[in-house]
């Protein structure tokens, strides 16, 4: 086993031991904790197997040259709305985010769009828009989009050119 896997190893077994201590105990704030990561894991489970499935489907199904032509160094603006689009649809937040985006980058997107599509995933979700503008007005949320979005392009496109200069690469396996 490898010297990082055994840590991690280590330290949830620890989290465990505390954990089962505290419900022992009736120590409260660690009774808390453990109900916070059990309700947190089933979140995740009910999540990530179809977002995990649908990363796949996407690899297999979608050729790369489909990826480069709308997301890569020749797509211009068009790439950077293909983000937004891809991202406003995105459900599961960074869990599924970061490997679309790495999916993405394997498949010749470039810097700018992936963090757009990042930057936007947090932002511009359908659901949590619908959800925001019936509870702080319609008006909120348009100025938020308004504000948000342009300022999430250029800065993706300012970080994506810096990183492209720096020839920043992502590493093969994460």
């Amino acid at each position: 086993m490898k010297k990082k896997q055994r840590s991690s190893l280590i330290v949830f077994v620890i989290f465990v031991c505390l954990i089962v201590f505290s419900w022992i105990f009736k120590f409260t704030p660690g009774v808390s904790i453990g109900d916070n990561f059990v309700e947190f894991a089933k979140g995740m489970i009910q999540v990530l197997p179809c977002a995990f499935i649908l990363i796949g489907l996407f690899e297999v199904w979608v050729p790369q040259k489909v990826v480069e032509q709308n997301f890569g160094h020749s797509s211009g603006i068009k790439g950077y709305i293909w983000a937004i689009l891809l991202a406003s649809t995105t459900v599961g937040g960074a869990y599924v985010a970061f490997p679309v985006a790495y999916s993405l980058y394997k498949k010749g997107a470039k810097f700018g769009t992936i963090l757009t599509y990042v930057g936007s995933a947090a932002l511009v979700r359908i659901p949590m828009t619908l959800f925001e503008a019936s509870f702080l007005g319609i008006k909120f949320t348009l100025i938020r989009l308004l504000t948000s979005v342009p300022l999430i392009v250029i800065s993706s496109a300012l970080l994506g050119k810096y990183l492209e200069k720096k020839k920043v690469v992502f590493p093969e396996q994460i």
